[in-house]
């Protein structure tokens, strides 16, 4: 078996075909990047919202990176540092869904979604979190390929959900109801909030 960082990988998830199984499966669930994604397509269009993919792309690789090789150990060895870090991610999704509200309100002029606020959303992501430390194979020998290979799923994954949410602000436009799309995309992401905020206290 091949080693690694600590040896630290799971022996199944180095199989590719489970990988990018596994991968696409929590890729394509709904999450505070894919909202954002969805509603960006939706609200400036397919070509601007484009340019959100690497950003998001850039954020998980990042994530999993620095969780994989150094703060996975310490986020399970001290559980208040794992708490800390859901309160910090739902503080920000609260804050991130005032912007998409408050953009709904204001005339489209403003860009609420930006290249950083989709990075900063990504960096956070909880499912980086479950990548790290259960999906990608640290400690196998080729850990390089699996993180080119999953960055590439996550930047056509992302793709699809900006594609969706263009389709969906087409629909929205032609019904009259473009302003909404921001504010729904606001409502999602105070969802995901409530749900990072309060999960540790149902425990």
């Amino acid at each position: 078996m091949p080693g690694g960082v600590g040896g630290r990988y799971s022996g199944d998830m180095s199989d590719p075909l489970l990988f990018v199984l596994a991968v696409l499966a929590l890729l394509g669930t709904p999450g505070p990047t894919n909202t954002l994604l969805a509603t960006a397509g939706a609200s400036d269009g397919l070509g601007r919202a484009l340019m959100l993919v690497p950003a998001e792309a850039a954020g998980y690789l990042i994530a999993i990176t620095t969780l994989g090789l150094a703060l996975g150990p310490m986020v399970t060895a001290v559980p208040a540092l794992g708490l800390a870090l859901r309160v910090a991610v739902g503080l920000y999704l609260i804050w991130m869904a005032l912007k998409l509200w408050r953009g709904g309100a204001a005339n489209a002029g403003e860009r609420v979604i930006t290249p950083a606020r989709v990075f900063l959303t990504t960096l956070l992501n909880p499912k980086a979190m479950v990548f790290a430390l259960g999906v990608v194979p640290f400690g196998h020998q080729r850990v390089g390929l699996y993180l080119a290979g999953f960055t590439v799923l996550a930047m056509l994954v992302a793709l699809g959900w900006v594609g969706l949410g263009a389709v969906l602000g087409r629909a929205a436009a032609a019904g009259g109801c473009s302003r909404l799309v921001p504010r729904l995309g606001a409502a999602a992401v105070t969802a995901f909030a409530a749900l990072m905020l309060g999960s540790p206290l149902l425990r």
